[in-house]
C-alpha cells in the first residue's frame, strides 16, 4: 500500500498557510537529451514533451506551494561519453538543478548515472535508454526509466516477426551499449523460439559507405534485415546501402530506427517493413498528443510521451515529499507512479498534486501507461508499425 502522506509538521504548515509561503521557489529540471548526433530528429519532440509537463506544473501552482518549474536543457550528443557528462556537470553544479530528465541513449546515460548523478546524489528518470545493464547498473536509488529495458524488447521483436512467419533474419547493431545490449536480448529471445540469426554483425556509425558491412550481412542471408541502430545515423546507412545494393528490401526497425525522417528519407522504398517502438493506446496516449499539437509538436514522435512522463514523475515525487531534495522525493517515485490510487493522466498533472498534497494515494499513468517494476523501469507497452504507401503507421499494441 503506498504511503503518500505529507508528515504532520507539513500538513499542518499547509493548512496554516505556512507551507506555501515557505515552499514557494524555483524547481530546475535538467533535461538531458541528444539535441545534435544520431538521435537528433527525435530529441526535440522529446525536450518538448518534458517542458509541456513543467509548463503545466508551473500554470497551476500547486507545486510545493507555488514553485515555478524553469527546465535548462543539456545536449547528450546520445554518443560522447565525456561530452555528455560536461553537459551534465555544468547543469548540476553550475545550474543547480534539482532532478536530470534523461539522458537518451543508454551509454551516455550509464556514464552521466555514475559520474555525475551518483557522486551529487540527483535523481535521473530516462525516458529512452533502454539496455538491459541498466536494470542492474549502481544507483543508489537515483536512476528510473519511463522507457522498458531492450530484455523486453527482444522478446516483442521476436513475437512480431514470429506473427509474419519470418524464421530466418540477419543482425546489425551500432556498437554501442544500447545497439549491443538490443542484439543480445533480441538473438537470445529469439533462437529460444526457434528462429535462426545468421549473423549478428555490429556497425559504426558516422561511415559514409557501409556496402562492407552490407555485403557481409547478404552473404550471410536472412529473409529480413533487423537494424538495431539510430535513425539519424548509421542504421539509415545500413539501410540505404541494402537498398541500393538489392541485399534486402524488407527490415524490421527497433525503437532507434523510427522517427519521420524515415519517411522523408525512404518513402516507399520501405513499403513493406515493419517494427514497433514503445508506446500505448490508453486514454492517456490520445489526451497527450492533442495537448502536444496545441503546443506545437508531434506527440506522436517515439519516446516524446514518455518523456513527459518522466518529467511528471520527478514533480510527483517531490510533491509526496514536500521537498525538492533529491534525498527525499527518490524515495516516492514508485508511490506516485503505480497504483493502488487515483489515476492521473496527461492535463491533469494539477488534480495529481493536490491529491497528493492532501495526503491520496495517487496512480500516475500518464501518457505510456506508466508502471514501474523492480528495477525502476517501465514494465512496457509497444506500438507495432508498418510501412503503406511510404510512410509508416502504427497497425497494433501489444
Amino acid at each position: 500500500m503506498k504511503k503518500l502522506m505529507l508528515a504532520t509538521s507539513a500538513v499542518a504548515m499547509m493548512a496554516s498557510g505556512a507551507y506555501a509561503a515557505g515552499h514557494a521557489e524555483e524547481v530546475k529540471i535538467g533535461v538531458v537529451l541528444g539535441f545534435t548526433g544520431p538521435l537528433e530528429s527525435i530529441t526535440p519532440a522529446m525536450g518538448a514533451g518534458a517542458e509541456l509537463a513543467m509548463a503545466e506544473v508551473t500554470a497551476s501552482g500547486a507545486l510545493l506551494g507555488g514553485a515555478t518549474v524553469t527546465s535548462v536543457r543539456g545536449d547528450s550528443t546520445c554518443i560522447d561519453a565525456g561530452a555528455a557528462t560536461a553537459a551534465a556537470e555544468r547543469l548540476v553544479t553550475s545550474d543547480a538543478v534539482d532532478a536530470i530528465m534523461g539522458a537518451d541513449c543508454s551509454g551516455v546515460t550509464g556514464a552521466i548515472l555514475q559520474n555525475v548523478a551518483r557522486p551529487n546524489g540527483v535523481v535521473m528518470i530516462s525516458p529512452s535508454a533502454t539496455s538491459p545493464g541498466l536494470s542492474t547498473a549502481e544507483d543508489d536509488g537515483l536512476f528510473f526509466r519511463t522507457a522498458p529495458s531492450d530484455a523486453r524488447q527482444g522478446v516483442i521483436i521476436t513475437e512480431i516477426l514470429q506473427d509474419r512467419g519470418v524464421s530466418e533474419v540477419a543482425l546489425t547493431y551500432t556498437n554501442n551499449d544500447y545497439g549491443k545490449g538490443l542484439a543480445d536480448a533480441f538473438q537470445a529471445a529469439f533462437e529460444e523460439a526457434g528462429g535462426t540469426v545468421t549473423i549478428s554483425a555490429a556497425h559504426e556509425d558516422g561511415k559514409a559507405d557501409y556496402s562492407a558491412e552490407v555485403g557481409a550481412l547478404a552473404s550471410a542471408g536472412g529473409e529480413v534485415l533487423v537494424v538495431a541502430g539510430y535513425v539519424d545515423q548509421g542504421g539509415s546507412g545500413i539501410i540505404r546501402s541494402s537498398l541500393d545494393s538489392g541485399a534486402f528490401d524488407t527490415f524490421y526497425l527497433p525503437d532507434g530506427m523510427v522517427g519521420a525522417v524515415l519517411n522523408d528519407n525512404f518513402g516507399s522504398e520501405l513499403n513493406g517493413s515493419f517494427g514497433a517502438y514503445p508506446g500505448t493506446d490508453n486514454a492517456g496516449a490520445g489526451i497527450f498528443v492533442d495537448l502536444a499539437a496545441e503546443a506545437g509538436f508531434d506527440g506522436t514522435g517515439a519516446f516524446a510521451p514518455e518523456s513527459y512522463d518522466a518529467a511528471a514523475l520527478i514533480m510527483l515525487a517531490m510533491q509526496a515529499a514536500g521537498s525538492k531534495d533529491p534525498a527525499d522525493y527518490k524515495e516516492h517515485v514508485f508511490d506516485v507512479a503505480n497504483a493502488p490510487g487515483i489515476e492521473i493522466l496527461p492535463g491533469d498533472l494539477a488534480r495529481g498534486l493536490e491529491l497528493v498534497a492532501a495526503g491520496e494515494d495517487i496512480d500516475y499513468v500518464g501518457a505510456s501507461a506508466v508502471e514501474l517494476i523492480g528495477p525502476g523501469e517501465s514494465a512496457g507497452s509497444y506500438q507495432e508499425i508498418e510501412f503503406v504507401d511510404g510512410v509508416y503507421s502504427t497497425i497494433n499494441f501489444r
